[in-house]
């Protein structure tokens, strides 16, 4: 099979981001031709102005329509690329100039129809952006997952680095009107409709994440609400493993209260892990700013992610509650 790739890309009131990605299109180091669709989502603040300053560069195009949700505006865009597989972005990533290559290579090779490539901080990013990042890749948090090379082919893509087949797409309906948690969603999806999904380790791409503390855990704790949703959607796929965070701080909570009665074990086995953590940032990042950072972004995780999952769950299982009733936030409406 002849890969044609379309990139497509959505974008919110972000044209700055857009000029560093576009930017990094420029610098592709690939014989491979490729088009760009950026879906302007309804923004206020349009990329248009950027956008035309690279068209004698790239082969671009550009569409503007209401704002629906950045589900909906990938669907939009695959609807209207030319190619025959999708390579999904987010507007905050920066390509490193092998990352075609790698694609193709991997496809050629081994061929499915969703794929999926890690994050990784750019040297140019923020102490800040690197500490969340580590704290978003590494095996002492998330498992690694996002960029393991040891990750089994029952990966579950993420929409910031996310490739899917024409075919796949079109069978499938494309992404649903959950955010955040349609990219999982679409994975589950096509793997029920016989299509495969493998991590390509080699495809990753610079995730700048636009952040702050408070949208980080605003970010995460979205991501602890979805996650029993796509249990109750998809039962077949629940895992352990999603309650780490839960379980994490409720023993942080009850190790703090032991400490006041002189029992010390469980805060020691705490600052155990965080020593280990800091080490491991230390040894990531070479910085140590970053990495006492780091441990502040794991605890935000932690506990934006692991209260959103037990809210959810207590909602959804116990309660009884209709997610898009209950969690009208985490859905957009329909067009």
């Amino acid at each position: 099979m002849q890969l044609q790739f379309s990139f497509i890309i959505p974008v919110y009131n972000r044209p700055d981001e857009i000029e560093e990605l576009l930017q990094s299109f420029v610098g592709l180091d690939t014989s491979t031709e490729y088009e760009i669709v950026i879906v302007e989502d309804g923004s206020t603040i349009a990329s248009k102005a950027v956008v035309e300053t690279y068209k004698k560069k790239l082969n671009i195009s550009y569409f503007f329509k209401e704002n629906s949700g950045p589900g909906d505006s990938r669907n939009f865009g695959m609807q209207h690329a030319k190619g025959n597989y999708f390579i999904i972005l987010d507007s905050d990533c920066i390509l490193p100039n092998n990352y075609l290559n790698a694609v193709e290579k991997s496809l050629t090779a081994n061929y499915v129809d969703c794929f999926g490539g890690p994050d990784a901080a750019h040297d140019s990013f923020t102490n800040l952006q690197k500490a969340i990042n580590f704290s978003m890749t590494s095996v002492i948090t998330t498992g690694g997952i996002r960029g393991n090379k040891n990750s089994v082919d029952t990966f579950q893509p993420r929409s910031f680095n996310m490739g899917v087949s024409k075919e796949a797409f079109i069978t499938s309906k494309g992404f649903g009107r959950i955010h955040p948690g349609e990219d999982p969603d679409l994975s589950i999806r096509l793997w029920h409709l016989g299509f495969k999904t493998r991590l390509i380790p080699e495809a990753f791409v610079y995730h700048k994440r636009r952040i702050s503390w408070h949208k980080f855990y605003k970010q995460v704790h979205k991501f602890g609400l979805v996650r029993p949703i796509l249990n109750v959607w998809h039962p077949s796929t629940k895992k352990i493993t999603y309650w780490f965070p839960t379980v994490f701080c409720i023993g942080f909570l009850i190790a703090a209260a032991l400490l006041f009665l002189n029992i010390k074990w469980g805060i020691t086995a705490y600052m155990l892990y965080f020593v280990i953590a800091f080490l491991t940032a230390l040894i990531a990042t070479r910085s140590i700013i970053v990495s006492v950072l780091s441990l502040i972004a794991i605890c935000v995780q932690f506990f934006g992610y692991g209260y959103g999952f037990l809210k959810s769950t207590f909602a959804i299982s116990v309660l009884k509650k209709n997610p898009e009733t209950f969690f009208p936030q985490l859905f957009f409406k329909s067009k």
